[in-house]
């Protein structure tokens, strides 16, 4: 790893100095301990955003959240070639999640800007590759986006993915039914969109948890 990637990795995941978590937090979750824990899903306010208008209204909130769960859902390819940019953008702030169709905005522009922004922490698993895609609409310069995943890697924890922390630090199971559907489909069926809020909504559950333990 070069310094840049080191750098990088260290804005990534800003762990606290001599920060460590309790031995229960650190070891391996086996598939059949998740799938005893209660399923959860996001209850509050989606908001989809499919038009430029909407996605003006968006902004002026987002803009004033300091900390936002972030995904992306991608179409899956079932043959080897190039992944396709990301279908969907999930931001959840502090009581609603905003799903954009990114093929139905023309002003990404102010995507860009609240991507950049140095206000808001912007929190999720698999950064980078989400970032890479996105960077496949538009160009941005990503600031103050933390990976949960690297985080947990740095923190010696052995579950890095969304749904392992989830049980892990939360006690709960997020369903992962919906992954392999088709998210660039014109009218999103309700599964998928409370699936792509779940998971936006968690990043920023997750993120507060570390926070709590005084790692982050």
């Amino acid at each position: 790893m070069n310094k840049t990637d080191a750098a990088s990795l260290q804005l990534m995941a800003p762990v606290r100095e001599g920060a460590e978590m309790p031995e229960e937090h650190r070891r391996a979750f086996t598939s059949e301990e998740i799938g005893l824990l209660p399923l959860t899903a996001f209850v509050g306010k989606i908001i989809l955003v499919e038009c430029d208008r909407q996605l003006h209204q968006a902004m002026h909130v987002l803009h004033e959240e300091e900390l936002l769960g972030f995904d992306t859902e991608t179409r899956p390819i079932f043959r080897k070639g190039q992944i396709p940019p990301p279908a969907l953008l999930q931001l959840a702030g502090h009581k609603d999640v905003y799903i954009f169709q990114l093929a139905k905005l023309a002003d990404k522009a102010v995507l860009a800007e609240l991507l950049a922004s140095r206000h808001t922490v912007k929190s999720g698993v698999s950064v980078r590759d989400d970032l890479k895609g996105l960077k496949q609409h538009f160009e941005f310069t990503e600031r103050r986006f933390v990976d949960l995943g690297e985080v947990a890697k740095k923190l010696g924890m052995m579950t890095h993915g969304l749904r392992n922390l989830s049980a892990n630090l939360m006690g709960v199971r997020i369903s992962k039914g919906a992954q392999c559907s088709n998210w660039a489909r014109e009218a999103l069926s309700t599964k998928q969109i409370v699936y792509a809020a779940t998971d936006a909504w968690i990043s920023r559950e997750l993120y507060l948890r570390f926070v709590e333990r005084g790692v982050l």
